[in-house]
């Protein structure tokens, strides 16, 4: 029988539906160098924008789908904005 350490259990903001759209933009942005996160702020969650190493944070606060949601509108903004 193998012996294995159980994962510990963090905070998560909970599971968004992604389309493969939101993945084409993501994938998009990503390899431009924009890169987004949620991260804990408490009991909310802030979305984190990377552009080019450059950290920015939303002032905003979130709950956790909100949150996730959030975060797919950015990339979708970057995607439509930059994307010619």
């Amino acid at each position: 029988m193998a012996f294995y350490k159980k994962a510990t259990k963090g905070k998560s903001p909970g599971q968004h539906s992604y389309t493969l759209e939101d993945m084409k933009r993501v994938d998009w942005c990503i390899t431009k160098g924009i890169k987004i996160a949620v991260t804990p702020i408490g009991t909310r969650w802030q979305v984190e924008l990377n552009i080019n190493g450059k950290i920015h944070l939303n002032p905003e606060q979130y709950e956790g789908k909100e949150a996730t949601e959030k975060m797919y509108e950015y990339y979708k903004y970057y995607y439509d904005k930059y994307n010619k």
